[in-house]
């Protein structure tokens, strides 16, 4: 299939499917140059791309996708590594999760405040007392 039809299937742009590529992570098994000298993308090639995403969808960097999809291709992980990377990968999300968490409180009471301040400017600045003299106990 030709790149335009293969990035409408997958909903990525050319540009992305090409980047893939160069960056190695589609290769010959997914696309081959035809004697014209365009791309044409295998079956296999939709697969990867599926692949790619659904790897991209729990945070893969670029680097963690190469690495992955070698270790998928060489079939050189045991499961217990597979499940190492799976826990390690969970506690690196839920360590990202906190800090928006964090950032989640810091915005809301700073909303809070800007709000109050239009309505009652009393209570914003005992507010803002308050908040100061929380922030300035150590844990």
């Amino acid at each position: 299939m030709k790149i335009q039809e293969l990035a409408d299937k997958m909903g990525l742009t050319i540009h992305t499917i090409r980047y893939y590529e160069k960056e190695g992570l589609l290769d010959d098994r997914h696309v081959r140059r035809e004697s014209n000298n365009y791309r044409n993308y295998s079956e296999e090639a939709l697969e990867r791309l599926k692949l790619i995403k659904k790897f991209q969808s729990i945070g893969c960097s670029l680097a963690e996708l190469k690495e992955v999809l070698r270790d998928h291709d060489a079939n050189t992980q045991t499961n217990r590594q597979i499940i190492d990377w799976i826990r390690n990968k969970k506690k690196e999300i839920e360590s990202k999760k906190e800090e928006y968490d964090q950032m989640l409180g810091t915005l809301n009471k700073m909303l809070e405040y800007r709000t109050l301040l239009m309505d009652d400017p009393n209570q914003a600045q005992e507010m803002l007392k308050s908040w100061h003299a929380d922030s300035s106990k150590t844990p």
